[in-house]
């Protein structure tokens, strides 16, 4: 007589024997499992990338930087041109006012190293600081009332090609003035410094005549302007 287990033995999809081997598998599962190698890939190359980000932008920095420090502008020029570059830092790129600023670091004998510098340096500033520019923009514009018919006619006349009447660019332009004569101010003071004690000192120890007269420092003449 056939017993219950010969039948299973026959049988195992109907007595589910062995079937948890292999068991079902939704569609959600099966989606889950086959994006998440692709999901995980891609998450580990994201913090390589970031780093290869941070990486130019800190050799970026430190070309502008040798380059500024070491030019043959005078520190005034140097500060005047960082103190410039900084309003393409701080404030929105694409605005009137910066392609003005352009023009006149172009025109003035100021620094260009310098000028890249001030770029450079106070870029991630205007990033951080956008939330704060927007509440001074919405200050200026809509809680002052004695400034509405200047506003009004402002956006009625060629002054609307100043973007002003964006929050954030209002109020991130009213911070460069703020701080540019603070900018002007310490890297004057800065370059000067260095350029009476910092650099005669390194000119003087064995490290950077070792330097400068291997090949690396023909490398360090690329960054000079």
């Amino acid at each position: 007589m056939e017993t219950e287990a010969s039948r299973c033995k026959q049988n195992r999809a109907k007595c589910g024997v062995g079937n948890a081997e292999r068991p079902r598998v939704r569609s959600s599962d099966s989606g889950v499992r086959s994006e998440f190698p692709r999901y995980f890939h891609s998450a580990l190359r994201i913090p390589h990338s970031a780093l290869y980000l941070v990486s130019m932008l800190f050799l970026k920095l430190l070309q502008q930087l040798i380059s500024a420090l070491n030019s043959e502008g005078t520190p005034g020029q140097v500060a005047a041109g960082a103190m410039l570059g900084a309003a393409l830092g701080l404030t929105p790129l694409l605005n009137f006012h910066n392609l003005l600023i352009v023009a006149l670091a172009i025109v003035v004998n100021v620094s260009l190293p310098g000028f890249m510098l001030g770029w450079a340096l106070f870029l991630p500033f205007g990033f951080a600081l956008d939330p704060v520019f927007d509440r001074i923009g919405q200050a200026l514009l809509l809680s002052v009332p004695p400034l509405t018919p200047f506003w009004t006619a402002a956006y009625n006349s060629a002054l609307a090609l100043t973007n002003f009447n964006n929050t954030v660019v209002l109020g991130s332009f009213v911070g460069w003035l703020v701080a540019a004569l603070p900018t002007y101010l310490v890297f004057r003071i800065g370059v000067t410094r260095y350029r009476q004690h910092i650099y005669e000192r390194l000119k003087r120890t064995r490290a950077f005549q070792v330097v400068t007269a291997s090949k690396l420092y023909n490398y360090y003449r690329l960054f000079r302007p």
